[in-house]
């Protein structure tokens, strides 16, 4: 053995427990129960105290744990200086375990522990011992407690708490960079040895990462590792204990690491060079295509912003960017012309919107690719020369004359002529028209200004050779005034004059309105028709006039309304000019001018009828009507009349046609005859009283021989008539002359009632159904009939 091996075999037999069979020895002491500790006291009643020393020597036990021996593992020994060893005291254990997990010996103090025990479930036992005498119970020493400690081994392997371990690190960091720690926890007692002393290792993952060995912190080892080459990478991590010594146990776990991208690559165009086609017709924002730069990075890191940066189609095209897609949608920015130009070319740009200034070094985060679009022909419809047509004409022009022409042209370059319309929905009443072939727009009825002072017209233009391609354009024809309506009185003048009028008194003010608007707006001038030697008309100069007496006095008497013609010219060209005629009343007034009565015979005699000859021709023309309304009525309710009268009418498939027989000259309605001989040529006959709906070829039936009796002939013939579909429905009531054998519930008839003496009992007819209810109710109460 060397020195080292010596040396090494000293230190473990130092550092390890001597597990050796532990006493505890207990002195007997005067006062066991006190356990008073410290000097002398002076007691204020004047005794002395003096310190007491305990009874129990203590020391702890010291146990290992998973013992693999048959027998019970010795834990110590209790003992009391008490004990003689005859037998008289006895050992009492209690606490943690006792009597289960510990035992001792009652004689002799010993004691035991029964099974393994567990360090990790746990670490120490507190229990409390005591000897008493075993004839009187009585204790001998204080109870005390003690702890029994358990000395580890390593049996516990380190553990991660996850099995599975997720992680990221950016794509080129530097190396060194953290991704994560993983730690691994040992159940052993960390204060004793190194079975809880965990050391950590990569198993699987390198060169790629590695470890700490003492912290468990997982680090990336090389450098620039690329996301897009490789992105998951599944790394194993060993934690051991003993310090990594061989020996140890060991426990593993996952971790799977995953490189987050960084925008360390630039967009790329596929192609140097794409090609669109777009129709002419297309409007505006229309898409025409779209283009697209790959990126290999993902996310935000990806995303492209294009514009359109050079080209001769940088007015005519715009380029938007589509979030989700990451493409670039070209759409049209004006409209486009085939015949002006069939061919443009711009340059697209596609950057990145997130650049990382880390990487810069990589170079221009940007692409570019030229996009040519070709302008394809469409059959397009007309065009206008302007958005819209403003025609000005005056009022007065003849029928026919043309007030303004539009022009369209076809802009295709096979140039269809053209053909023009208007478009009626805006001109109902028909007042214009268009040539179709000059657009040229003329007058079908004359104008009137004062009518409508606005015509919002549409004309169409479309293609001879393709109707379909058609253009509409607003026309807005506004009509001039011509000075064509003379001035007449604004309002209706109920005017009056005083008997007592004096001269010059002012007895109507008038004024004057015009359906023209001429420029320098209205101006009228008033004056009387002839001279008047009673009124005269003073013009204000602001188009109104004042009405003047021109005598003193008047009389209702002699004239009771007088007639004043009033002429009314404008100041326009041409001068128009009319004659309104103020009906001035002769009324009797008080001093102040108020007018109190005026004569009312003069608006009555030119009638020639009284108010009382009207209002009698009134009633009569009332009643007149009345009459007619009420004939109507009735006539028309006769029409609807049932042919069942009531619902209360008691007789039962009785229908009434309102219609009467011939009598005995009506030898049309039955002929009886048949009845008496079976043997004669029988033909259908139609009714002359009744015209039937529908005419039909009587249907000839076979004769019954000479002798089948009339009864067998009656059946015969009704099994005809209820089977025959042609059947007349108007003749429902037939009478054969004939009359069969009596009925067994006898005659209901109460005409031969008065025959009898007694009185008749009707009831019986309740219990014959609901049918004969109301003939019960009429003849069921015979007894309150007669009291009655």
């Amino acid at each position: 053995m060397t020195i080292y091996q010596f040396l090494l075999l000293f230190l473990l037999w130092v550092c390890l427990p001597h597990f050796c069979s532990p006493e505890i020895m207990f002195r007997r002491t005067p006062v066991p129960q006190k356990r008073i500790l410290g000097a002398r006291i002076p007691r204020s009643d004047g005794k002395i105290l003096h310190r007491q020393k305990r009874g129990w020597m203590w020391n702890q036990f010291f146990l290992l744990e998973e013992y693999t021996g048959s027998d019970y593992q010795y834990v110590g020994k209790l003992h009391s200086d008490q004990d003689k060893g005859d037998g008289s005291l006895k050992y009492i254990l209690s606490g943690d375990g006792a009597g289960t997990l510990f035992i001792i010996d009652e004689k002799t103090g010993d004691i035991h522990a029964t099974r393994r025990i567990d360090r990790e479930e746990k670490a120490f036992y507190t229990l409390r011992a005591q000897a008493i005498n075993r004839r009187t119970l009585r204790p001998v020493e204080p109870e005390s407690e003690f702890v029994i400690k358990i000395h580890d081994i390593n049996d516990n392997e380190p553990t991660f708490p996850e099995e599975i371990y997720t992680a990221s690190v950016p794509e080129m960091s530097v190396v060194g960079t953290s991704v994560v720690q993983v730690t691994a926890t040992d159940a052993d007692d960390p204060s004793y040895g190194n079975s809880a002393r965990v050391i950590y290792s990569i198993l699987q993952g390198q060169p790629y990462f590695s470890v700490e060995p003492e912290t468990g912190i997982i680090r990336t080892a090389l450098p620039n590792m690329n996301r897009e080459n490789r992105e998951q990478y599944q790394v194993v991590i060993q934690a051991k204990d003993m310090g990594g010594q061989m020996g140890g146990l060991s426990g593993t776990t996952t971790v799977n690491i995953t490189l987050t991208d960084v925008n360390d690559n630039p967009p790329r165009f596929p192609q140097n060079t794409i090609h669109l086609r777009v129709l002419e017709s297309s409007p505006v924002g229309t898409a025409v295509g779209s283009v697209k730069a790959t990126d290999a990075d993902t996310g935000k890191n990806a995303e492209v912003e294009y514009r359109i940066i050079d080209g001769d189609g940088t007015d005519m095209f715009d380029i938007i960017t589509e979030k989700d897609t990451q493409e670039g949608i070209i759409t049209v920015k004006k409209p486009l012309d085939y015949e002006s130009r069939r061919l443009y070319t711009l340059k697209v740009e596609a950057e990145n919107t997130h650049v990382d200034p880390r990487f810069y070094y990589l170079g221009p985060f940007k692409d570019t690719t030229i996009v040519k679009i070709s302008i394809e022909d469409v059959d397009e419809p007309p065009v206008f020369s302007r958005s819209s047509y403003l025609f000005e004409v005056h009022e007065d022009i003849e029928v026919g004359t043309i007030i303004g022409t539009v022009m369209a042209r076809d802009p295709d370059s096979t140039s269809s002529p053209i053909r023009f319309s208007l478009d009626r929905h805006t001109d109902l009443d028909r007042i214009f028209n268009i040539h179709s072939g000059n657009g040229s727009l003329y007058t079908s009825k004359p104008l009137d200004r004062e009518l409508s002072q606005w015509h919002n017209l549409t004309v169409i233009a479309a293609e001879i050779n393709n109707p379909k391609e058609m253009t509409r354009v607003a026309v807005f024809v506004r009509i001039l005034d011509v000075n064509d309506n003379a001035p007449q009185f604004a309002v209706f003048y109920d005017t009056f004059v005083c008997e007592n009028a004096r001269p010059g008194q002012l007895i109507q003010t008038i004024s004057a309105v015009d359906k023209d608007d001429p420029l320098g707006g209205q101006k009228f001038f008033f004056s009387l028709a002839a001279v008047n030697p009673n009124f005269t008309v003073q013009d204000n100069e602001d188009n109104t006039a004042r009405i003047l007496t021109r005598k003193n006095g008047f009389n209702r008497h002699e004239i009771s309304t007088y007639l004043l013609p009033v002429v009314i010219s404008d100041n326009d060209y041409p001068i128009q000019s009319s004659t309104g005629t103020l009906t001035i009343r002769v009324c009797a007034c008080d001093s102040q001018g108020n007018m109190q009565s005026c004569s009312a015979e003069a608006l009555l005699l030119p009638a020639g009828l009284s108010t009382g000859a009207l209002i009698a021709i009134l009633l009569c023309i009332i009643i007149l009507l009345v009459i007619v309304v009420l004939f109507a009525a009735l006539k028309r309710q006769r029409k609807k009349e049932p042919l069942i009268l009531s619902k209360e009418d008691i007789r039962d498939n009785i229908v009434s046609y309102n219609d009467e027989g011939g009598g005995e000259e009506d030898t049309q309605a039955f002929d009886i005859g048949t009845l008496r001989n079976p043997a004669a040529i029988e033909e259908k006959k139609l009714r002359r009283d009744i015209i039937p709906e529908t005419l039909f070829i009587p249907r000839r039936t076979p004769t019954a021989p000479d002798n089948t009796d009339v009864r067998d002939f009656i059946n015969e013939r009704l099994k005809e008539h209820d089977l025959d579909p042609t059947a007349p429905p108007y003749d429902s009531l037939a009478t054969y002359a004939y009359e069969g054998n009596d009925s067994i519930a006898e005659s209901l008839s109460s005409l031969e009632s008065g025959t009898t003496d007694g009185d008749q009992n009707y009831d019986y007819l309740r219990e014959w159904g609901p049918r004969f209810n109301k003939l019960a109710e009429m003849y069921g109460g015979g007894e309150s009939d007669k009291d009655s």
